[in-house]
């Protein structure tokens, strides 16, 4: 079995491969591109072996020492081939890569992606291609990755803007930075095209359409029978728990401490990446009620709520609200805004609720409280006008 001994973003990588004998041959693996063969696309791999051997497992100074000897002038040769493959001096060269259609290539990185942001990524892609239909529609079916500009880029940015309301723009940008970026680790593009690009929104700012109390019970009332129950229940917790719904899917009977009446999760958004990802929500007897309790005892893993897909869920939110006669746009994310919009108008403070929606400080939830103050201003200019 092969092992790295290599950073990611090396090319080649020294690698070790174990023998029979149970010695360790060294070697370097070149990454050389993609290349399309009958509409798939493959990666270019070459292996070139340095004839040179470590011990597995060295029991001797000797052997730990001509280990170290080795496994230096191995990473030497290594550094002198990479600097050999950017100049263009090896055989096989990196202009091979050249020979992609970058829309396969961010097609292959979203087949190969495991992250829960993916769905984000295809919708990134998806309006890359609209973009290039309508502005640069002689590649928009296919573009070389030497020909991403940062002309194009900007541009890019731009329809991105007229596209998206509020962050949907940046978050989009953003997931194709990723894109881009891995392209550019892999040497697929040599120079970053999206450098110095920004796609900006004012963070501060709140752009969805929340709930208010009212309608918010409007909507609860509203049953059908052939309402999802899951969806409803779920929904309902994120309105008043401030839940995502990425962490709602996700939410097990293990999350719930009934003796002490919480809810205990880690955010998906900002898990490994923040102190402050683990989330703590108090339950009263509704909310406890709302969540029940796993189908035989000591089910820990059984998920809460048995979701279908996010657009399945989104589909079956803007039938409820429209069966409620709610006319706003309202998503699954509108539901963590109202509750922090709603408590705060109730009189909480800020640090309660950055708390509340784990949030690391108070910049994210000051959008909040310049809601609330929006929402005062238009109670009070619905007053009848004064006349003195």
């Amino acid at each position: 079995m092969a092992k790295n001994d290599s950073k990611v973003t090396d090319n080649p990588k020294l690698k070790q491969k174990k023998l029979s004998d149970g010695q360790l041959s060294l070697y370097l693996e070149y990454y050389l591109g993609y290349s399309k063969v009958e509409d798939k696309v493959k990666i270019d791999r070459r292996k070139e072996s340095l004839n040179l051997y470590i011990w597995a497992t060295p029991r001797t100074t000797e052997e730990r020492l001509t280990n170290k000897e080795t496994l230096e002038l191995a990473k030497k040769i290594r550094n002198e081939r990479e600097q050999e493959l950017r100049e263009g001096k090896l055989g096989y060269r990196l202009s091979k890569a050249k020979n992609v259609n970058f829309l396969d290539y961010f097609q292959t990185y979203i087949d190969n992606y495991t992250k829960k942001d993916v769905r984000m990524l295809i919708i990134a892609l998806n309006r890359f291609k609209d973009f290039l239909s309508i502005e640069y529609p002689v590649f928009r079916t296919s573009i070389k990755p030497e020909q991403l500009s940062k002309d194009m880029m900007l541009s890019f940015v731009e329809y991105l803007q007229s596209r998206s309301k509020g962050e949907g723009a940046k978050s989009i940008f953003q997931r194709f930075k990723k894109a881009v970026s891995y392209a550019v680790e892999h040497d697929v593009i040599m120079k970053n095209p999206c450098k110095g690009v920004q796609c900006k929104v004012d963070e501060q700012i709140l752009r969805k359409d929340v709930l208010s109390v009212e309608e918010m019970q409007q909507l609860i009332s509203t049953t059908y029978t052939e309402q999802n129950q899951d969806v409803r229940r779920a929904f309902i917790l994120c309105l008043y728990a401030g839940i995502r719904f990425c962490d709602v899917v996700e939410l097990r009977y293990g999350n719930v401490d009934y003796s002490n009446r919480l809810l205990k999760f880690e955010q998906s958004k900002t898990k490994g990446g923040s102190s402050s990802s683990g989330v703590v929500v108090p339950l009263n007897d509704s909310l406890i009620s709302l969540i029940g309790k796993p189908s035989t005892e000591g089910a820990k893993n059984e998920k809460i709520f048995n979701l279908p897909s996010h657009t399945m869920c989104l589909k079956a939110l803007r039938r409820w609200t429209a069966r409620a006669g709610i006319d706003k746009h309202i998503t699954w994310h509108s539901a963590r805004h109202s509750f922090a919009v709603n408590i705060l108008n109730n009189g909480a403070n800020m640090k309660t609720v950055a708390s509340l929606l784990g949030h690391s400080g108070l910049k994210h939830t000051e959008k909040y409280t310049r809601a609330v103050d929006s929402l005062k201003e238009a109670a009070i200019n619905s007053l009848p006008t004064l006349e003195l």
